[in-house]
């Protein structure tokens, strides 16, 4: 064994309060105790120790359920910690442990923190610990640990579940997580890779628009001149503008504050008239009203004189049409009284009739009562014979339709035997017919195991493409990096060398070719000539040009022992002079001490820039011109191109490996694809095949097991068709001696036509007697109701007699008041037209008075409308001058908000341009619209990024790096592609591997533990071992072959043991946990299954927890540990060495033999 589990140390763990320890020795080590009392603990805090994850796995809701929650007598615990040793462990741990003999494992959990992992007192990850244990073929889910119900879960396990039993006997456990975090590991370097890719992509798009916007920036400037010329231009313009007007507004104001002095005149003169007009206007005002209060009186007499007419001419006429109405009301009266009287007496003759009729009423109602009563007598003895007659008829009937039932159930019944006997004889001669013969299925086994064969063959050319295509992979990724990083350096060159020459492609100069674009300067020179002729680089060589160079004979000059430009730099004949006075200034020389000795003319300068003028003028290094960047440029542009020349040839020489490489990975891939394909068919035809053995196997057998069904069957249904036919006639004679219905439904039809009649003449008299009833109870009401008919009429004819009285009473005091308002209208007409004639003379008077008072106001209103004519004019010759004084302070705050944008845009002493001589808006609004015009265009560019040539240098260099980090993370991927083509590679290798010896052993335990018997293993559902599920197929002494899942309970178990042992036998673990897995066997089979474990302990050297109630189970093990609760919430355990027991009681037993 390559390690050995020595003891596992409990604190703290679920009902461990106290600390325990488990010596783990070499054999059995049996845990037993009643239920509930800790056993389980024990196996949970070692799969715990071993990794376990899920807290329902260990019975719990979290993790933290597994620390001792307290009891009644104890408090809870805060942390729980399980310590495992494990001893020859030297090579298997991973770094720094590799080295280590002995390894100490704890995992320590506590409240609200989570729990951590130690190695030799060293923190651990979870997850390389779970990778020790599982290249140990342990860990809290291996195989080993045969849980509660773990046998269950694998019998009702998939076969890709049962897959995991293959990898730990194959050690390959700890492979697939190790292959897991390499497919992770890979996974994230390929989207860090796409991510790269993504990246660099912005920023080149970046960089482009950075450069883009580089040359927006220098637009940017220009125009911002631009516009600063020509706001001056403006501003100087509305300064001149605003001084003129501020004199126009000076002498509008004066003329307007003459006239306000003029107007003020007019006005006084028109008041004066004004107040002599209203003077007049009182005593014409109170003689009109005095006359208009005469007029009103005489109106008003006048009006109550007409109303005095009306209301006597309305009093005569209420008066009468009073006398009307009360002669209409006599009249009415008089003829209430005369109908009181006609209703007394014919209320008087209805009563007497009434009561003559109520002396006769008696004899008639005792002789419809005695006729009723008969009739209902008569009745009564119809129903009684017609219910008699209906009973006997329906029980006829129901005896004639259980006949008639049992007779064709009884016939249907023996149809149905018949037929039924027919379809058993046809059945079992079909059966017979369709037994298949023994050739066949030997037939079939031959080809499965053709079939077989070919599969494995099919299986080895798979694993061989898969290699070819892995090389060919890992070599495309190579040729595409190769590509890749050749690609990068021919699109640097080019986008360096494209931007240049869009740079070098933009004008210079104001007009021409400037001359620069004719000199050749060495490398390195470009900032001393740039430094020493600047901005005349920019004129052109074209004498038509506004700026241009002349061609001059040279001059003859003092000779400088110092290299003149004419002899290092190429150029036109234009530039002779020029070149021949520029002096470069040797390496580490003090261009202080050479000024003095300069001639007229000449300049000295060094390769950093720095100018030493003839006349003293000096310019330190580092003040770089557009000229020196210019020529640097177009050296650099020289340089790039043999560049370019170069990395295309290897872009293009890369872009040809990695086509071949993609043709040899797609060549590979198709090879791979087709030998899968041929895997398929083969395992297709070896399914086919072996379907077909087992189809024919199982069809013979359930052909022969039908056949005898069958015969029994046909026995059974010939003497059900006997006894069916003999029931048959019994009941035909029973229903033969039955009486004809139709008698008796003739005599139902009798009695009930009898009983109509009887109910129609009960029916009749008991309505002659209730109409009688009814007459007399009306004529009892209507008596009742004509007393108090009689009484109301009385009552009537008394209140029409005393209304008599008193209208012909009213009658006459109406007539005497007719008679005495007769005069009374023409009384007040005569009144009226006093009070007329007296209204007219009032009127006259008004209207002179009123006349002489329009005259006197219409004279005032002049005068006044003349007063507000002069206050108008008044009015408006003041807001005129108060207008050109809003003038002058318009203009002198025009004036100021002027002068305020000029100190605000020039400065305090600005300098602006002379104003033109036309101020007019003309001028204004064109030099305002220019000014607009390059503040509009300077606005159409939008936000300008001002610094685009320092953000483009720092993207170049962003991209630069990702380049280098791509180029990292592709070589990474290829590495771990590689890694995990290995790691399948090996897994598949040692998964093939292990199948056949695994399918061996558990043969041979299976043979074992059932005593006969076979038994196989086969991979199912894939052609890649990797991915195929497990399926067991067994076959007990006695019985015929099938899968796992139709096998018995205790049968299935034992098949699950065998494949849990065979596993251990390819690859042993230092310790299996046995959880009550004996619990379904029965006594002989306990035998074998610890005897089998016996064996296991000398062949592999596992060492074995039992967990067990099974008495046989405790005496075979080598020695136990009993966990009790003698403390209700807490678990002890204790040890009982059997075998040292044994020794110990041997010598004592001979002792005793001897004596």
């Amino acid at each position: 064994m390559p390690a050995r589990f020595a003891r596992l140390r409990i604190a703290g763990f679920k009902s461990f309060a106290d600390a325990t320890t488990v010596e783990i020795l070499p054999g059995l080590t049996g845990v037993v105790g009643p239920n509930g009392c800790g056993k389980s603990n024990v196996i949970e805090a070692l799969r715990w120790a071993m990794g376990e994850a899920n807290a329902r796995n260990m019975r719990g809701g979290e993790m933290e359920d597994v620390i001792f929650a307290g009891t009644a007598g104890r408090a809870s615990r805060n942390l729980a910690e399980v310590t495992l040793t494990l001893e020859e462990t030297s090579g298997l741990a991973p770094p720094p442990f590799h080295e280590a003999a002995d390894l100490e494992i704890s995992r320590k959990i506590e409240r609200g923190s989570g729990s951590s992992y130690r190695v030799n007192g060293k923190e651990a990850r979870a997850r390389d610990v779970q990778t020790l244990f599982a290249d140990l073929a342990s860990g809290s889910r291996a195989s080993a640990m045969v849980s509660q119900g773990r046998v269950g879960a694998l019998v009702n396990a998939r076969p890709d579940e049962r897959r995991a039993l293959l990898e730990e006997a194959a050690g390959i456990t700890g492979l697939h997580a190790r292959r897991h975090e390499a497919e992770l590991k890979l996974k994230a370097a390929e989207q860090n890779l796409s991510r790269a890719e993504d990246l660099k992509g912005q920023i080149e798009s970046r960089l482009a628009e950075l450069k883009k916007q580089s040359r927006q920036a220098s637009r940017y400037r220009n125009l911002s001149g631009a516009i600063r010329a020509a706001e001056a231009e403006l501003l100087a313009i509305q300064r001149a503008v605003a001084q003129a007007a501020q004199k126009a507004a000076q002498a509008a104001f004066n003329l307007a504050d003459a006239k306000v002095t003029e107007a003020t005149i007019a006005s006084t003169e028109a008041a004066t008239y004004a107040a002599e007009t209203e003077a007049l206007l009182p005593q014409l005002r109170s003689t009109e009203a005095e006359a208009r209060t005469l007029l009103e009186r005489a109106r008003i007499a006048q009006e109550q004189s007409a109303e005095a007419e009306t209301r006597a001419r309305a009093s005569l006429t209420e008066a009468r049409m009073r006398v009307d109405t009360l002669a209409r009301d006599h009249a009415h009266a008089s003829k209430l009284a005369a109908d009181a009287e006609t209703a007394q007496n014919r209320l008087d003759e209805e009563q007497t009739r009434l009561l003559n009729e109520l002396v006769s009423a008696p004899a008639l109602l005792e002789a419809a009562g005695q006729a009723e009563d008969a009739a209902l007598e008569a009745m009564r003895e119809a129903e009684v014979a017609a219910n008699r007659a209906t009973e006997d008829a329906a029980r006829i009937a129901a005896e004639s339709e259980a006949a008639r039932r049992a007779l064709g159930e009884a016939e249907s019944r023996s149809k149905r035997a018949a037929s039924r006997l027919a379809e058993i004889e046809s059945e079992f001669n079909r059966l017979s017919a369709s037994l298949i013969p023994a050739e066949r299925v030997a037939a079939a086994e031959a080809e499965r195991t053709a079939a077989e064969a070919a599969l494995l063959a099919a299986r080895e050319a798979v694993t061989v493409a898969e290699a070819e295509r892995a090389r060919a992979e890992t070599a495309l990724a190579a040729a595409r990096t190769e590509a890749a990083a050749a690609d990068s350096a021919a699109t640097k060159i080019t986008t360096e060398y494209d931007a240049l020459a869009a740079l070098l492609a933009q004008k210079f100069g104001r007009e021409g070719t400037p001359i620069l674009d004719s000199i050749a300067v060495p490398p390195g020179l470009e900032v001393a000539l740039g430094a020493a002729l600047r901005e005349e680089l920019s004129a052109s060589a074209e004498p038509a040009a506004a700026r241009h160079w002349r061609q001059l004979p040279p001059l003859e000059l003092t000779v400088v022992p110092l290299k003149s430009f004419a002899n290092l730099v190429t150029g036109p004949a234009a530039l002779t002079r020029a070149l021949s006075h520029i002096l470069l200034l040797p390496e580490g020389a003090d261009g202080d001490i050479h000024q003095g000795n300069l001639t007229a003319g000449q300049i000295l300068v060094s390769r950093e820039g720095a100018v030493w003028r003839w006349d003293g003028y000096t310019i330190r290094p580092g003040a770089t011109s557009e000229a020196a960047v210019r020529l640097a440029q177009r050296n650099r542009l020289n340089a790039l191109e043999s560049e370019r020349a170069i990395t295309r040839t290897a872009a293009e020489t890369g872009r040809a490996a990695r086509s071949q490489a993609e043709l040899a990975e797609r060549n590979a891939r198709t090879a791979e694809q087709a030998a899968r394909e041929a895997r398929r068919t083969a395992e297709q035809r070896f399914d086919r095949a072996r379907s077909e053995a087992v189809r024919l196997v199982a069809e013979a057998e359930r052909a022969s097991a039908k056949l005898a069904t069958v015969k029994a069957q046909y026995d059974q249904s010939s003497a059900e068709a006997a006894e069916l036919q003999a029931i048959l006639t019994d009941i035909q004679s029973k229903a033969a001696k039955l009486p004809d219905i139709s008698n008796a439904r003739a005599v139902v039809e009798a009695a009930r036509s009898a009983l109509t009649t009887a109910r129609q003449a009960e029916s009749a008299a008991r309505r002659e007697l209730e109409a009688l009833r009814s007459a007399d109870a009306a004529r009892t009401k209507r008596l009742e109701i004509l007393d108090r008919e009689r009484g109301d009429w009385v009552e009537r004819a008394r209140d029409a007699t005393d209304r008599l009285t008193d209208l012909t009473a009213r009658r006459a005091e109406a007539e005497l008041t007719a008679a005495a308002l007769t005069d009374a209208p023409a009384v007040a007409a005569a009144a009226r037209r006093d009070a007329l004639d007296a209204l007219g003379a009032a009127e006259a008077n008004h209207r002179r008075a009123a006349e002489a008072l329009h005259v006197a106001q219409t004279n005032a209103d002049n005068a006044a409308r003349q007063v507000r004519v002069a206050e108008t004019a008044l009015s408006n010759a003041r807001e005129a001058r108060a207008r050109e004084e809003g003038n002058i302070t318009a203009a002198k705050h025009a004036w100021g908000t002027v002068a305020e944008r000029i100190l605000e845009r020039l400065g305090a002493t600005p300098a602006l341009p002379d104003p033109p001589a036309d101020l007019t808006p003309d001028a204004e609004d064109k030099a305002r619209k220019r000014w607009e015009r390059l503040t509009r265009e300077r606005e159409e560019m939008g936000p300008v990024n001002l610094r685009a040539d320092i953000e483009a240098e720092e993207a170049e260099a962003a991209i630069a790096t990702i380049e280098r980090e791509r180029d990292e993370i592709t070589s990474a991927i290829a590495k771990l592609r590689g890694s995990i083509g290995h790691l399948n590679r090996e897994g598949r290798e040692r998964l093939s591997a292990v199948f056949t010896e695994v399918d061996k052993h558990f043969q041979t335990l299976f043979s074992r533990m059932f005593g006969g018997g076979k038994a196989h293993l086969a991979l199912v559902g894939s052609d890649d071992p990797l991915e195929a599920g497990l399926e067991i197929y067994a076959q007990p002494p006695g019985k015929k072959l099938a899968t796992l899942s139709l096998l018995s309970g205790g049968e299935q178990a034992l098949t699950a043991l065998s494949l849990i042992f065979a596993v251990f036998k390819c690859n042993p673990a230092p310790i299996s946990v046995l959880d009550e897995v004996d619990a379904p066997l029965d006594d002989a089979n306990v035998e074998r299954f610890c005897t089998l474990l016996e064996d296991m302990v000398r062949e592999t050297g596992t060492r074995f927890l039992v967990v067990t109630h099974h008495h046989l189970t405790m005496a075979r093990m080598d020695r136990l540990y009993g966990v009790t609760m003698q403390e209700r919430g807490i678990s002890r355990l204790l040890s009982v060495d059997l075998a040292r027991a044994v020794d110990m009681v041997e010598p004592a037993g001979h002792a005793m033999a001897a004596e």
